[in-house]
């Protein structure tokens, strides 16, 4: 038996148990006959996702080719920084963000907006952005670094596309028949497989060097990035945090998981067990095999991962591994597809032509649409010098404008949701024009100094509008109950 088929059959068994183990563990889970009940089934489980699966469907949903990848085409030590700054994001959705959203029972996170500013239009245009940026953004670079890496591990000729067309279409009969329920579950088999063999990776590629690190410039082991490096160390001062408190508590592809739970508590634990994960073994397995591909190999980029897995990893265990990666861009390809229905369903579809549809009907055409538009944009992806730095950058274009929102909504009452939407779309056009290359004044700061402006000047942007174009006074009140806004349509 060659050498590709027996990568081949044992990519395809393992595959197959991780869908068999989520059949049988997801059968029997009805859908309601009634719109809130569809809705809570479809996107949140029915609310019985337990601790394990909030935190193992969280740390796949993140953690995919696009990290592994693209975190280790820097082939430095540097972009750990992210993940111990990501710890912290999780602490703020446990302790800000979640009691929030369960105390106003939100199937979205736009939702809360809608119940906080009194108005639908406001949900529907966040809605929007965060729909958008999975749209475009994402999901694309998700399938483009999967397939990218199935490549170049296993050195095969196929070209790209047809490896993204395969993923894609894998990951929409997932989201399209399962739910996040399904979606949840698989998240976390794959998840053990993925973690258990990233880590193997790591010591295969500390053993193949010795476990000698010399030969390799110091920029490439520090933590503390200079004024060139991706991450400059004053960066963590200024819009790192943010970053991460957008992702981490108003993203609705990440905190959905954690809304899932039957209860605040069951979310806080499972969202607690993330940030250890998070802590303990992502920062090594998104760096340190890079760092060694430098050493063996040179500047690489973004092939550096599957490059130095292909060599490493004996052949027996590289149909596992595939298979794990194929997990995670799966697992991260249909949570994107699972949130981004849900925010079209339920923040514009429901809100502005039917009230009532056929839930699992319509995401699937949702799904099936996004999957298409995913496929057009991998080859824009294919240029790209590194998948995650674009990725950061394009992030900020929503990132603090969003964040502004959410802060001017729990924080103050008496704010118009019209003044609020002004705020964003100014703010993605001032974060566009002194970031991206086209703009005459962009500046020569880091991209990542330039968030905390954004969001300042967003906030302040949406008072200063409420109170001279709308009339209103805005009155500090974080977080009460009293439904803050005067709102032109409820």
């Amino acid at each position: 038996m060659s050498e590709n088929m027996i990568q081949a059959g044992v990519f395809a068994l393992v595959t197959a148990l991780i869908g068999l183990l989520t059949y049988f563990k997801c059968r029997g889970h009805g859908r309601g006959k009634g719109k809130d009940e569809q809705n809570k089934e479809y996107f949140l489980a029915g609310g019985g996702l337990s601790w394990m699966f909030v935190a193992g469907s969280i740390t796949l949903t993140n953690l995919s080719t696009d990290q592994l990848v693209g975190m280790n085409g820097n082939q430095m030590a540097l972009l750990a920084v992210w993940e111990f700054a990501a710890v912290v994001g999780l602490i703020i959705l446990a302790t800000v963000f979640l009691p929030v959203y369960y105390k106003y029972q939100c199937t979205t996170t736009t939702e809360l907006l809608e119940k906080r500013y009194k108005n639908k239009h406001i949900r529907a245009v966040i809605g929007m952005l965060f729909f958008l940026g999975n749209a475009l953004i994402y999901m694309p670079a998700v399938i483009y670094s999967g397939s990218l890496f199935m490549q170049s591990m296993f050195n095969v000729d196929i070209p790209l596309m047809y490896i993204a067309v395969a993923f894609a279409a894998l990951g929409a009969v997932y989201a399209i028949f399962g739910g996040l329920r399904a979606v949840a579950v698989s998240d976390t088999y794959s998840g053990v497989l993925l973690l258990s063999m990233a880590v193997l990776v790591v010591f295969l590629a500390l053993n193949a060097i010795d476990y000698d690190f010399s030969g390799i410039p110091a920029d490439r082991l520090t933590l503390l990035g200079d004024d060139d490096s991706p991450v400059p160390w004053h960066t963590l001062f200024t819009g790192m945090l943010l970053i991460q408190m957008y992702y981490w508590g108003t993203n609705q592809t990440i905190t959905q998981r954690a809304m899932a739970a039957p209860n605040i508590k069951e979310a806080q634990k499972g969202v607690f067990a993330a940030c250890g994960i998070r802590l303990l073994i992502v920062p090594a397995i998104i760096v340190i095999p890079g760092i060694v591909s430098y050493k063996l190999y040179g500047d690489i980029g973004d092939t550096a991962y599957g490059r130095i897995v292909g060599d490493v990893m004996p052949l027996w265990l590289t149909g596992v591994f595939a298979a794990a990666m194929a997990a995670a861009v799966l697992s991260t390809y249909n949570s994107l597809l699972n949130s981004a229905t849900a925010l079209y369903v339920c923040d514009i579809h429901q809100a502005y032509f039917n009230k009532n549809p056929n839930v699992v009907k319509l995401s699937g055409w949702v799904t099936a649409l996004l999957t298409v538009l995913t496929l057009v944009l991998v080859p824009i992806y294919q240029q790209a010098d590194s998948i995650i730095n674009l990725l950061q950058q394009l992030n900020g274009l929503l990132s603090m404008p969003i964040l502004s929102i959410f802060i001017v909504g729990l924080a103050f009452r008496n704010v118009d949701a019209r003044a609020g939407i002004a705020a964003v779309i100014m703010g993605v056009c001032m974060y566009a024009l002194l970031t991206f290359d086209f703009s005459p004044i962009k500046l020569s700061w880091h991209y990542i100094h330039v968030m905390p402006i954004t969001l300042i000047a967003c906030v302040s942007f949406a008072l200063l509008v409420n109170k001279f174009v709308f009339g209103g006074k805005a009155e500090f009140a974080w977080g009460s109950d009293d439904g803050l806004h005067s709102s032109s349509e409820a």
